[in-house]
């Protein structure tokens, strides 16, 4: 009999931990309420199954689709909606408004807005842009000698030579773009949460630590435990390792005040258990990754929850005042 407490628990009881202990705040930028803790770990051995929540049915191609994008440094979201994934249509629509708002751009509804991204490769390329995002930073962080950094290709170059070495770090924490260290009119408009992976090769196995800032525990955490977890999978199976640990380790962790109700109803189901991930051994390099080398086998979730997504933080350049 395995009286082992399923690892999802880990989940769940820091959404009890916040209930219980957190500390109401506001978002700087909606106004909108939430409740929030700082400082929390989880560990999830992917040699057990894949960390895909099971407690409600999270958007598994969307998630794959994602971190893909990320992996080839794409920065416009036309691969996305390309792809029916709508996760990132917020920000660009919401930088594509202050232009209408100044008189630089028509007036559209954000369907008419996803609609055109779709159909029209010059409007994508003008409009759907999200420069400094993560795929940048990973594959092609600008040097102040203009040089671009592909600190992705670098990792698994280490990863794959000098396995045990401890510097196998990622970034994506960039100041010279970020809040009011940037200079007029360069930061960033929407927020970086998932900042710093450290990857770590012991016994054949490789193993991944996320630092994650700001982390919304109920729509955008679920997506970030799998992405990475997934990403932990794929190097490794590129770099011929087994996948080890994904230790997600949290800054401000927090739930929205409109998703609590969601939240409580995902707490009061049993999780069932972790699907099994499958790399196909055609990963062989970054180059040659595409998201059809990698199979979810056996995913039985209790039904999708949904709640609103708050397109919070980011940098408004009233704030220097």
């Amino acid at each position: 009999m395995n009286t082992q407490r399923h690892p999802e628990y880990q989940y769940l009881d820091m959404l009890q931990d916040i209930l219980d202990n957190g500390t109401e705040k506001k978002d700087h930028n909606t106004g909108n309420s939430l409740i929030s803790v700082f400082g929390r770990q989880a560990r999830y051995d992917l040699s057990k199954g894949f960390p895909l929540l099971t407690t409600k049915k999270v958007f598994w191609k969307g998630i794959l689709h994602e971190l893909n994008w990320f992996m080839k440094g794409d920065t416009n979201i036309k691969y996305l909606v390309d792809n029916n994934v709508h996760i990132w249509d917020d920000y660009p629509f919401k930088d594509y408004q202050k232009l209408v708002k100044n008189g630089e751009a028509p007036q559209l509804s954000k369907e008419e807005f996803i609609a055109n991204i779709a159909n029209d490769s010059e409007f994508a390329k003008k409009y759907g842009e999200l420069p400094r995002i993560y795929g940048e930073q990973w594959r092609a962080w600008p040097a102040a000698d203009g040089r671009k950094i592909d600190q992705l290709a670098w990792v698994v170059d280490t990863l794959k030579n000098f396995p045990e070495r401890k510097h196998a770090v990622m970034s994506v924490w960039n100041p010279q773009f970020l809040y009011a260290m940037a200079l007029p009119g360069e930061a960033l408009s929407f927020p970086l949460c998932h900042i710093l992976l450290h990857f770590n090769v012991a016994g054949n196995k490789l193993s991944c630590q996320l630092y994650q800032r700001s982390a919304d525990m109920f729509l955008g955490v679920p997506f970030n435990i799998a992405s990475y977890a997934a990403l932990t999978c794929i190097i490794a199976k590129i770099c011929g390792y087994e996948p080890g640990e994904f230790v997600h380790t949290f800054g401000d962790a927090h739930i929205y005040s409109n998703h609590i109700d969601q939240v409580k109803e995902q707490m009061s189901r049993e999780p069932k258990p972790f699907p099994t991930l499958v790399v196909s051994d055609e990963a062989t390099s970054l180059e040659a990754f595409r998201p059809e080398h990698v199979t979810l086998e056996g995913y039985d979730p209790h039904p999708a929850l949904k709640g609103e997504m708050t397109v919070a933080g980011g940098f408004d350049e009233k704030d220097r005042k």
